[in-house]
């Protein structure tokens, strides 16, 4: 069975992370998605979900090309979840272009193409200050 491994926060899910997921799969058998936790999401990225992990995990799991998700901890757990889970190809989206080529002594490393015209971050930016607010039941549409 080749395994195949990919890391991420997955914070609104969209079609462009589905897209990543698929063509992850298709590398392989059995896809397992090492999903950072609030934590280390904040850690990283001086930022909060808008979902949390449990959440966030839920989401993943109901993909039917992810067979497994795990937390991610820290940025040093790579190569440790390489081994513990005998992983044969490493994936990242190629924004990541060359961070991770230290993996490869460990394992194939592939960074796949991002689908260019969707990303969280895009998403909130049209969404602009409405993000993450919670409308009064008095809003109405043409006033948000």
């Amino acid at each position: 069975m080749k395994r195949v491994i990919t890391y991420g926060t997955f914070d609104l899910l969209h079609y462009g992370h589905i897209n990543l997921l698929k063509r992850a799969k298709e590398l392989g058998d059995y896809l397992i998605v090492c999903l950072s936790d609030d934590e280390f999401n904040r850690t990283k990225k001086k930022a909060q979900c808008y979902f949390g992990y449990e959440e966030r995990k839920s989401h993943l799991e109901a993909i039917r090309y992810v067979d497994l998700v795990i937390p991610e901890k820290s940025w040093n757990q790579k190569i440790h979840d390489i081994h513990l889970y005998h992983v044969d190809v490493f994936v990242m989206g190629d924004d990541w272009e060359g961070k991770f080529d230290f993996l490869k002594q460990y394992c194939e490393v592939v960074y796949l193409p991002r689908t260019v015209e969707i990303s969280t971050t895009q998403i909130k930016s049209d969404l602009g200050g409405g993000y993450g607010r919670v409308l009064n039941p008095s809003d109405t549409e043409d006033e948000v």
